[in-house]
């Protein structure tokens, strides 16, 4: 074998490896689940005077990750009508999650926020720096929660 053939066989192997190991961190190496809220069965909701409240919750599991702010996803079964006055979010744009956290659609949640199906309600503002809880509920009791970033801060330029 020359060592033409060993040095483009090192790089082919180095470069699979280098895309698995991409690969596996993105969709497993972060994530941790979660059993519940640190140590509470309840979430946060703001109604729409801008007052937080607890909602309390069943059949929790989430996932997040301290990677990025915008990893956590949550499905959780509460009661609508603690949800009434909930402050909707009108931007609500759920956000793809690992395939193998089978409760959660982002897919699924944009349709039925599109169609009414579903209502996206404000969890809380500024859960960390320019991301917000958001909660999308069904009539049924069965919600879906994760963190997105707000449109709060301005535009910010190269020099800050």
């Amino acid at each position: 074998m020359s060592s033409g053939k060993i040095v483009v066989s090192m790089l082919v192997l180095v470069a699979f490896l280098t895309g698995f190991a991409v690969w596996y961190l993105q969709v497993y190496g972060f994530y941790e689940e979660m059993d519940e809220i640190q140590g509470a069965q309840q979430v946060v909701v703001t109604d729409a005077q801008g007052v937080v409240h607890p909602v309390t919750i069943g059949q929790f599991r989430a996932i997040d990750a301290t990677s990025s702010p915008i990893r956590y996803r949550a499905c959780f079964m509460l009661d609508p009508a603690q949800v009434a006055d909930a402050a909707p979010y009108p931007d609500a744009t759920p956000l793809n999650g690992p395939g193998w956290f089978k409760c959660y659609s982002a897919k699924a949640l944009t349709a039925d926020l599109e169609s009414g199906a579903a209502r996206a309600v404000l969890g809380q503002s500024e859960i960390r720096p320019d991301v917000d809880l958001v909660i999308a509920v069904y009539p049924d009791g069965r919600a879906f929660g994760w963190h997105q970033y707000n449109d709060k801060t301005p535009e910010r330029g190269v020099m800050d």
